[in-house]
């Protein structure tokens, strides 16, 4: 009997705040999610990090999945999903925010721009955990994503 292997996702987490991407990195651990966690720290890496510029950036995979925190320097996330959501080559990418903001207009703006999906982040590990793990149910169990070949 063989077994199939699991695939390997890869996720790009854009989001300047040390402690959410650390507490989110930990309830991907937790959950035992299938993928690759790459992190960066606002649009403008995140652009960088896409269109693989830079040296850093050449060897990089294109993400199954995007989270995305609103409230960034530089460039935020509603500059960041504006961009990428008018790219022919980026649009394809689903888009999750999550964000610290319950703000009904950033809800809105945030579909109106093309996000996938808008979550308010929670404030403790054990929120953080069961969020992960539903993301985990969703998008890398129920949903079906293109093949890395097609995009």
């Amino acid at each position: 009997m063989t077994h199939k292997l699991q695939p390997v996702f890869d996720v790009l987490l854009v989001d300047d705040e040390p402690a959410d991407a650390h507490l989110i990195k930990m309830s991907f651990k937790e959950n035992q999610v299938p993928c690759n966690l790459h992190h960066v720290y606002d649009g403008v890496e995140a652009m960088a990090f896409l269109q693989r510029q830079g040296e850093a950036n050449q060897n990089v995979p294109r993400p199954d999945l995007i989270l995305l925190d609103l409230n960034m320097p530089r460039m935020n996330g509603r500059e960041f999903l504006a961009q990428i959501k008018t790219s022919a080559d980026l649009s394809s990418i689903p888009v999750i925010v999550l964000t610290t903001s319950d703000i009904e207009r950033d809800v809105v703006s945030s579909y109106r721009l093309g996000a996938n999906s808008y979550i308010t982040k929670p404030v403790d590990i054990e929120h953080f955990i069961e969020i992960v793990r539903q993301i985990n149910g969703y998008w890398f169990s129920a949903v079906r994503l293109p093949a890395k070949a097609e995009r």
